[in-house]
């Protein structure tokens, strides 16, 4: 690939966040509302061409590739409504830019992930989560959709509608999401409590943790037994917050400056990655403060990576996350990153990873530009005998059988498909992948 410079939106050539993934569309189409996307798709339909919408990019599948037209959202980033707690936004609005509109109605989402640059549409489309025992993916909370379909007809999807449970999480595949409705909570404060613990530690209280903690992850560095475990908790508004020197420390300095350092390091020198590995995971430092919730879900992230991640039955934990050591020491490369565990409740959205079973969340990462798929394809092997599902928008090598046998619903959204763009005026190379030609 290369370089990871930004393109602009307009620009043809096209690369996403982690720099695997980049391609060249005949045209780039930047509607500024729903009817100019719906005209934008009835003449693109009628030309028997094919249109491709992308978000942010911070997808590391394919699944934003254009080979044809690509169609830029930027533009419609606008709020639409809110009504109590039900929010209406235009679906190019970037999560930082929701959450701050929300701030300022006394509102909050419920639940998010660590990465608030996705634009809402794309959160909600390749299955953007959190982590919390309460909560499943982003689209669980949405409650209405406006799409425009493969004939360029403006729809509106609400839970009255027998194509709800497909079109809260479509993966691209089922129109261009132009308005979404979003169930939201009042706004509520975090406290944050992050410590360094033994991996087996946190292993043996796991049930309890996620029991008792409203959001629970763990970090496990490679090469050593050592975890960092991160607990949130609502609370009533107080007055903890980070000094600015230590978020300034803690939020940038050490895990994006510091971090991209060690990580070309450990590029050229392969044999350092381990004792670094050891020397972070033993000079984390335990921490506690309160803030906006988005303030403590979300994070800077400028040190880019490629990532795979896969959700697993929950109970299934303990034995994915033991393969990887094994995995780890057999590559012929080192694992410059820690491995993320989260863990969620479930849903009844179709393609969700969490449909109908407490899922476990398993992402392996791996420095932009080092090697890692045979890393990837060896815990894939793992998670798959174990019934996992894929995040749509990580890496993967599925393709629709192996698909078809982990969502019980998968044939009921290929017919809300065919109904809603049976010419695949929507398809591109993943699409075809993952849900059969």
């Amino acid at each position: 690939m290369t370089s990871d410079k930004a393109l602009p939106l307009t620009s043809r050539r096209w690369r996403n966040w982690g720099g695997n993934q980049e391609s060249v569309a005949v045209d780039v189409l930047t509607p500024g509302t729903p009817d100019e996307v719906a005209a934008l798709v009835k003449e693109a339909a009628a030309a028997g061409r094919r249109v491709k919408a992308i978000g942010s990019g911070h997808s590391f599948t394919d699944i934003a590739v254009a080979d044809d037209q690509r169609l830029v959202l930027h533009r419609l980033h606008e709020l639409v409504a809110i009504d109590g707690n039900l929010v209406t936004v235009q679906a190019g609005m970037p999560l930082y830019r929701l959450n701050s509109l929300l701030a300022e109605h006394g509102l909050a989402m419920p639940n998010l992930g660590d990465i608030d640059h996705q634009t809402v549409a794309g959160a909600i489309s390749t299955g953007t989560h959190g982590s919390g025992h309460a909560h499943s993916t982003l689209a669980s909370v949405v409650e209405a959709v406006t799409l425009v379909t493969g004939s360029g007809e403006i729809l509106h999807i609400d839970a009255s509608s027998e194509l709800f449970p497909a079109a809260r999480l479509g993966i691209g595949a089922l129109g261009i999401l132009v308005e979404v409705t979003l169930r939201c909570v009042p706004a509520f404060v975090l406290l944050a409590d992050e410590r360094p613990v033994a991996l087996a530690e946190i292993l043996t209280g796991l049930d309890q943790h996620i029991a008792e903690n409203d959001h629970m992850e763990f970090y496990w560095y490679p090469y050593t037994d050592r975890a960092q475990l991160k607990r949130n908790n609502k609370v009533a508004a107080s007055d903890q917050p980070l000094s600015r020197f230590r978020g300034w420390l803690d939020e940038q300095f050490l895990p994006n400056t510091v971090f991209q350092g060690v990580c070309r390091v450990g590029q050229k020198i392969p044999a350092a990655v381990a004792p670094m590995n050891a020397l972070a995971a033993r000079a984390l430092t335990a921490r506690t403060f309160t803030d906006r919730s988005d303030r403590v879900f979300c994070t800077p992230r400028r040190v880019h990576f490629v990532e795979m991640e896969y959700e697993i039955p929950r109970e299934c934990v303990h034995e994915a996350l033991g393969s990887l050591p094994r995995i780890i020491e057999n590559l012929p490369f080192k694992v410059q990153f820690p491995v993320e565990v989260r863990f969620t409740g479930p849903d009844d959205v179709w393609l969700s990873h969490g449909y109908g079973r407490d899922s476990a969340y398993i992402a392996i990462h791996q420095f932009s530009g080092s090697p890692y798929e045979p890393y990837f394809r060896a815990f894939e092997k793992v998670c798959e005998a174990l019934g996992g599902r894929p995040h749509w928008g990580k890496m993967h090598y599925r393709e629709a059988e192996s698909l078809r046998r982990a969502y019980p619903k998968f044939d009921d959204f290929l017919a809300v498909r065919d109904r809603l763009d049976p010419g695949r005026v929507f398809t591109n190379a993943y699409l075809d992948r993952v849900l059969g030609a």
